[in-house]
């Protein structure tokens, strides 16, 4: 069975739900599938740092950002730097001034997807075909048989993007990073010593080109990432366990180690890949990309869900602007996206290089200091 919606958005992660909330605010309706079975399919996890000058203007756009401002962990915006023997390299607080507070990932997820009329996504649609058809308008298949055709279709299906293949043939390389991904349980009655070591808020430990990355989440548990700079085909090899990983980190800190060894569970194994800087493509009708799909980054300048928010209310806005008029509105969104998602990606390659340098530790001593190296 076939049918037909103006406007179809592939993916309903951050950027496809800011995109259908803001058009939605417009009075423009529009159709989200999304793979996952339902919005409890899988835990989202993970805190996000929400940006004045993108996720923020995205969640004004949608009318959420008094809800979006219930929703932030306070103490969160803190940042402690130190070194592999845990001497701290740099340190600031959180006063509640700053332009970055922290949301836990599935409540920011949440926020949007009650905000969206019910019936607006339809879950359990994996893509399996994409082609495009006369006048602009497309054809999307699903693995249950069904079909739709779109006047509009938004790629907002994340780094392999099956709508990316209409309008570019890149597709996302291996960084040479991969991360090893754990998590302390109930941190400050289970985990004292990691909790005081973490603080309120972000954790960076740097050394020997590999670090520990943590943050505090809204659960009470510590979310610990390692990072560590290995071959593409790691992943294949390694036992996944956590003495695996703490092989990498012989001769650190005792504390800064059982932040890997007293973990609880199996670690999450990831490579961290990226589409190339300056990613873009040819005016094609009735199709673009927002999100990862246009500019898939890896995550050290912290920019990833904030610029998918802000494509994605950007997209709508153009919309609501040009209504009998979609190539104008595709062109005016299209104009900013491409130098936003490129001066992000660049500042994303650039911290990966300094943060996973032979002197990672002292370069970011000096970006968080602005002055000599401690």
């Amino acid at each position: 069975m076939t049918t037909h919606h103006p406007i179809a958005i592939i993916g309903a992660g951050l950027g496809g739900l800011t995109a259908a909330r803001v058009l939605q605010v417009n009075g423009i309706e529009a159709a989200l599938f999304e793979l996952e079975p339902s919005a409890e399919a899988r835990v989202q996890g993970g805190m996000l740092d929400i940006h004045v000058e993108s996720g923020q203007r995205a969640l004004h756009a949608a009318g959420l950002y008094d809800d979006f401002r219930k929703l932030i962990h306070e103490g969160g915006e803190a940042m402690r730097l130190v070194g592999r023997d845990g001497t701290v390299h740099a340190a600031m607080e959180d006063d509640g001034n700053g332009g970055r507070p922290e949301v836990d990932r599935g409540d920011l997820r949440k926020l949007l997807l009650d905000s969206l009329h019910d019936g607006a996504i339809h879950w359990g649609k994996k893509v399996t075909g994409v082609r495009p058809l006369d006048g602009g308008r497309h054809q999307v298949s699903f693995a249950d048989g069904s079909t739709i055709t779109t006047d509009l279709l938004i790629g907002a299906d994340g780094a392999w993007s099956r709508v990316r293949s209409l309008v570019s043939d890149a597709v996302p390389t291996y960084t040479g990073i991969s991360f090893a991904e754990f998590d302390l349980l109930d941190a400050e009655v289970r985990h004292p010593r990691s909790a005081a070591l973490i603080g309120s808020g972000f954790f960076i430990c740097l050394g020997d080109e590999r670090g520990i990355l943590a943050h505090r989440e809204t659960d009470g548990s510590l979310h610990v990432y390692a990072g560590l700079k290995v071959d593409e085909d790691w992943l294949d090899i390694v036992d996944p366990t956590s003495t695996t990983v703490l092989r990498y980190f012989d001769g650190w800190d005792e504390g800064l180690r059982e932040l890997i060894a007293a973990a609880d569970g199996s670690p999450v194994l990831r490579r961290i890949h990226a589409l190339p800087v300056g990613h873009r493509w040819e005016r094609t009708a009735g199709v673009t990309l927002l999100g990862d799909a246009a500019h898939l980054m890896s995550p050290f300048a912290g920019e990833g869900a904030n610029l998918a928010m802000f494509d994605g209310a950007e997209l709508a806005q153009a919309i609501a602007a040009h209504r009998n008029d979609t190539e104008a509105a595709l062109t005016a969104y299209e104009s900013s996206l491409f130098p936003r998602g490129e001066a992000s990606a660049a500042e994303s390659a650039e911290s990966l290089e300094m943060m996973f340098g032979a002197d990672g530790l002292e370069r970011m001593t000096e970006f968080f200091t602005g002055g000599a190296v401690a």
